[in-house]
């Protein structure tokens, strides 16, 4: 079983749509849907927009159908000079980057219980997808992918996470779900397409690009998972 977890409709719907043998339930108000994609047993959420949300998505995930790994996927903000709309970027690690107690003396980012700020992403998912992005001919870059309870739209927000964590782009639930895959020995993956870029207004690019940006995911995603 592999799990599939996305943080809105536009980022799962084309999933759900080719999946066979279909059978669903609805848990704390987040959607399962279990079948057969790409030849592969498969579990896909759409759990909301937020950590809360994703936290509480993978948790019941991993207790209700004990996937052997989970892949978050969707789009995301570049951080990075070498990452445009619409190319793509694949964790090699998750951090918080609204995870903050450096007052008392504590590096930004370091998760209280388990003592770290970055929580390594799997590495043979991410080889995988970027095998798979290359025969499609899209650009990616792998590297840290930070999380955080906000929409990154200003040029000091972006300098502040890639100055802290050398992060490539900036989302709200990667760092979450990464979170609960390490305390649950789950493998992890996350994979973001970008939807907007870090010149002008955000918040105009994000409505034109999200779409285009979320079917390029599923596009790379639909090819790693029969490598998998």
């Amino acid at each position: 079983m592999i799990g599939i977890i996305g943080a809105m409709a536009l980022e799962t719907d084309a999933i759900i749509a080719e999946m066979e043998q279909k059978k669903e339930k609805e848990i704390s108000g987040i959607r399962f849907v279990e079948g057969i994609w790409q030849g592969k047993e498969v579990v896909v959420a759409t759990c909301g927009v937020g950590k809360v949300f994703a936290a509480l998505c993978a948790q019941t995930m991993i207790l209700q159908y004990h996937p052997k790994l989970i892949i978050n996927t969707g789009v995301a903000g570049t951080l990075s000079k070498d990452l445009h709309i619409l190319d793509v970027a694949i964790a090699e690690g998750v951090v918080q980057h609204d995870m903050d107690t450096s007052p008392l003396g504590d590096p930004a980012g370091l998760l209280s219980g388990i003592n770290k700020v970055v929580l390594p992403a799997d590495e043979k998912i991410a080889a995988a997808m970027e095998q798979a992005a290359k025969g499609l001919s899209i650009h990616i870059e792998r590297g840290i992918i930070a999380s955080g309870d906000q929409f990154i739209a200003e040029d000091a927000q972006r300098e502040r996470i890639r100055s802290l964590f050398g992060a490539i782009c900036c989302e709200m639930e990667g760092g979450a779900i990464g979170h609960v895959c390490y305390i649950n020995q789950v493998p992890f993956s996350v994979l973001r397409a970008i939807s907007d870029g870090d010149e002008g207004d955000a918040k105009l690019d994000y409505p034109t690009f999200a779409k285009k940006a979320a079917a390029r995911s599923v596009a790379i995603l639909k090819k790693a998972i029969s490598a998998l």
